[in-house]
């Protein structure tokens, strides 16, 4: 599931705004890597490979995130004598489809992980996850967005994550220091109602379940069963995280950035309109862009009454399984994802490493913003079962109206649609 923010915003998530930072090293990782992949086993046995050159599909955050990649496409093709080209998806999901449809699809693609069984069940992506010599490497939680069945489909590209991005400023002159960021829903709470005034709410968020989902999740909320085959969000758990955030709504405390006339919390945040926010690390760049003068400190999600959680948000590289020239492709993502890459992709447009052992450096260069991949390891990914996007898009429709609607009733009708394409 894509973070679904405005284009400023998906500087990563995230975003990763949507816009949501990342460094992999799934083989080498440098000087790029030639028609012999180090990739060995029986996936680079059956590779297609023929001397053809290759498509790059992006959904791009802007102009910074396609020179990146650009760039990093240009670098590996002349290193490794393939030919190959970037294209930045004016609408991402209707060309992957039509490529899909017409048997000529990009070689190598995003895929974002609501997306990814759909595609997995129609035969288009060749999943080769499994057997990347690195697969260990990768965040456990990544793994699981893009693994479908027992299959691990394909290599995260980066992460984003959800944390509580705060207004030094307005924070200051509320009496508050850095003893009162809150760690707790209580203390959250009491922070939000100090910080509100005639100016601004004290938390202002999107109306989305890729934001409220998170304190969902701390109140013990699931979607579904371990298993992934029956829905279970009709629960006093899930209830439990609404009712909190519409609590909150209703003392004032808080309110949706819809409420306000802004597109998403960053913007409420960046106008001066909120005090806090719950935002992405993709938020990073809409404020170094549109709102340079805002100082912010970011600090993690407040722990709920199971503890801490975030959402997560993630895109893979796809590989085509119709993909002429297979093994050149699974070159090119190696390299993409490799340390290298990854941290150069960060420092272009704001991504987040989607390895664990890119994270030191990436915390060196990034001192402010730890708290954002610090919150991988406790994070869950959004729904990737096929159909889920639009469940939760309806879901979206709906949650605008949570200051007055019963939390519960919501939920009911999740439950029912959830439910329905898991029995599909």
């Amino acid at each position: 599931m894509q973070r679904r923010t405005p284009r400023t915003a998906r500087r990563l998530f995230a975003a990763g705004a949507l816009a949501t930072a990342t460094a992999l090293a799934l083989t080498a990782c440098g000087s790029g890597f030639s028609s012999s992949s180090s990739t060995s086993g029986a996936l680079s046995k059956d590779l297609t490979h023929k001397n053809t050159a290759l498509s790059v599909l992006i959904g791009s955050s802007g102009p910074a995130e396609t020179k990146a990649v650009t760039n990093a496409v240009a670098d590996w093709s002349k290193s490794s004598g393939t030919k190959a080209s970037v294209t930045a998806a004016n609408n991402l999901d209707q060309q992957l489809a039509q490529g899909f449809a017409s048997g000529k699809p990009a070689d190598v693609f995003y895929v974002a992980s609501s997306a990814v069984a759909g595609y997995a069940k129609a035969g288009d992506l060749l999943a080769y996850g499994d057997q990347l010599p690195n697969k260990s490497d990768f965040y456990p939680t990544l793994v699981k967005s893009f693994t479908v069945g027992s299959t691990f489909y394909c290599a995260p590209k980066d992460v984003s994550t959800l944390a509580l991005v705060i207004n030094t400023k307005m924070w200051s002159e509320a009496g508050l220091t850095s003893k009162d960021y809150p760690t707790t829903w209580a203390q959250l709470k009491t922070v939000a109602a100090k910080l509100t005034t005639k100016q601004h709410a004290g938390l202002v968020m999107s109306p989305q379940y890729e934001r409220l989902g998170a304190f969902m999740q701390e109140a013990g909320g699931t979607i579904t069963n371990s298993a992934g085959t029956e829905a279970t969000i009709d629960s006093k758990q899930n209830a439990a995280g609404l009712t909190y955030v519409q609590d909150l709504l209703k003392s004032g405390s808080a309110q949706f950035s819809t409420d306000q006339g802004t597109g998403w919390g960053g913007e409420s945040f960046g106008k001066g309109l909120a005090a806090m926010t719950v935002e992405g690390n993709w938020i990073t760049g809409a404020m170094q862009t549109d709102y340079p003068n805002i100082d912010y400190k970011v600090v993690e999600m407040p722990a709920g009454p199971s503890g801490k959680s975030t959402m997560q948000f993630t895109n893979c590289w796809g590989i085509a399984k119709d993909s002429p020239n297979q093994k050149a492709a699974l070159a090119l993502v190696e390299k993409l994802t490799s340390k290298s890459d990854q941290l150069s992709f960060s420092k272009q447009f704001g991504v987040m490493p989607s390895i664990q052992s890119a994270a030191t450096e990436w915390k060196q260069q990034n001192p402010a913003l730890v708290p954002f991949l610090n919150s991988v390891s406790f994070a869950k990914g959004v729904p990737n079962q096929d159909g889920s996007a639009d469940v939760v898009t309806a879901f979206d429709s709906k949650l605008a109206s949570l200051k007055t609607e019963n939390p519960s009733d919501l939920l009911s009708t999740f439950q029912k649609n959830f439910q329905a394409i898991l029995q599909k």
